[in-house]
């Protein structure tokens, strides 16, 4: 028996040193997107592909969402670890004074600048709406309830005194867009990147004609209640049959991340998303992305940053601020 035993156990001891090592589980993360049709699902469900294939151990499943507030809630609250959020939104949502909501989301942090958003106001050409006044007493969708586009009109519309005036219809883009055809609605805002699907998908069934809603907006005092918002313009062409500039203002949409995650997984993540093959990728995906750059990273951002990010930044050679600094 003590031979026996002599024998056994240098074989099991060679054996274990033989075997293979077990392999790293696999790190399963959500990522929060938009709704149907909106560039939020185009770009989170672009993340997620790229960086379920080229990031080791790491899966990356997109969900569809209302869009920015409902992100900042589920990142918020760990139900997801990424998501698309405006910085407006970010910005009042940390703080506490989002439009009915005092609760504090401090758990979400910004991790880069994806696109800007501007404001769209679409209507029909023959439709009799020609400046924001004109939609009083008008049917007016304004994205899907839950949504940033929403927030972002309930916050434009109340400065105008115009929001009560209004019959607001809550309907994502593609729904409001066929709406629209259909004269069940008078009007609808989208609050994406450009060129935007429902917007051409509206246009190619109708003429249509797109309001500015600088002027009233500065007229009211918006930009100084709202000094996250910046203007621009949507260029002459970029829709069919709208042949001059549109004086329109937008947010930064930012890809967040939960305080939760580990600040490796952040790094490598951006470190996917933004390399040369990474950028390209995502222009493919939504020729949106072209706003993406290393040079742009921390565009728009008011935040503090996540402590991955931070480390990510940095070692591109951009400078953050001790206001993004999440350390």
């Amino acid at each position: 028996m003590i031979r026996r035993t002599a024998v056994v156990i240098p074989l099991v001891v060679a054996l274990l040193v033989l075997a293979p090592a077990p392999s790293q589980a696999t790190e399963r993360l959500a990522f929060s997107g938009g709704p149907e049709g909106g560039t939020f699902q185009y770009f989170s469900n672009g993340i997620s592909i790229r960086l379920s294939k080229t990031v080791p151990d790491l899966e990356v499943s997109n969900t569809a969402s209302a869009g920015s507030l409902e992100n900042l809630r589920r990142v918020n609250s760990g139900e997801a670890d990424f998501g698309i959020v405006y910085s407006g939104d970010v910005f009042l949502g940390r703080n506490g004074k989002l439009t009915q909501d005092t609760n504090k989301y401090e758990n979400v942090q910004a991790l880069a600048y994806l696109y800007g958003a501007p404001a769209h106001l679409v209507t029909l050409a023959d439709s009799g709406i020609k400046s924001v006044a004109d939609l009083e007493g008008k049917r007016v969708a304004v994205g899907g309830a839950g949504s940033g586009a929403a927030s972002a009109a309930q916050r434009l519309f109340t400065q105008l005194g115009m929001w009560d005036k209004m019959k607001v219809e809550y309907l994502g883009y593609s729904a409001a867009a066929s709406a629209m055809g259909d004269k069940l609605i008078d009007a609808f805002w989208v609050f994406a990147g450009y060129p935007n699907a429902s917007v051409i998908q509206a246009a190619a069934s109708n003429p249509i004609r797109m309001i500015d809603v600088v002027a009233a907006a500065e007229e009211a005092g918006f930009f100084e209640e709202y000094p996250f918002y910046t203007r621009l313009a949507i260029p002459a062409g970029t829709y069919s049959g709208v042949d001059v500039d549109i004086q329109s203002f937008q947010d930064s949409a930012l890809w967040v991340a939960g305080q939760h995650v580990a600040p490796a997984t952040v790094e490598a993540a951006l470190a996917q998303i933004f390399s040369p093959e990474g950028l390209a990728f995502m222009v493919k995906v939504k020729s949106t992305a072209k706003a993406m750059s290393v040079e742009g990273g921390l565009n728009g951002i008011v935040t503090p940053i996540h402590a991955g990010a931070e480390s990510f930044w940095k070692a591109q050679g951009l400078e953050v601020s001790a206001a993004l600094s999440a350390r």
